[in-house]
């Protein structure tokens, strides 16, 4: 895909890689300080308890239901 930045983690024990548009890397790491925490922390708990489909895919609507939230 274009434009989309990949990175490695290790998720569950296992290496594994997840891309995704800067712009979401962007929001992640906004998140991650809001919550004061590292974005990989999140990444592992969306794998964890929220992932239904692809990781990307959580993470996009993770990412989304968080701003909108905090619009409310």
């Amino acid at each position: 895909m274009l434009n989309q930045i990949k990175k490695s983690l290790i998720l569950s024990g296992h290496k594994t890689s997840v891309a995704l548009e800067e712009d979401f890397w962007t929001a992640l790491d906004s998140i991650a300080k809001n919550k004061n925490t590292s974005v990989d922390s999140i990444i592992q708990k969306i794998d964890k308890y929220e992932r239904k489909g692809s990781l990307a895919s959580a993470l996009r609507v993770f990412i989304l239901n968080f701003f909108i939230e905090m619009k409310k």
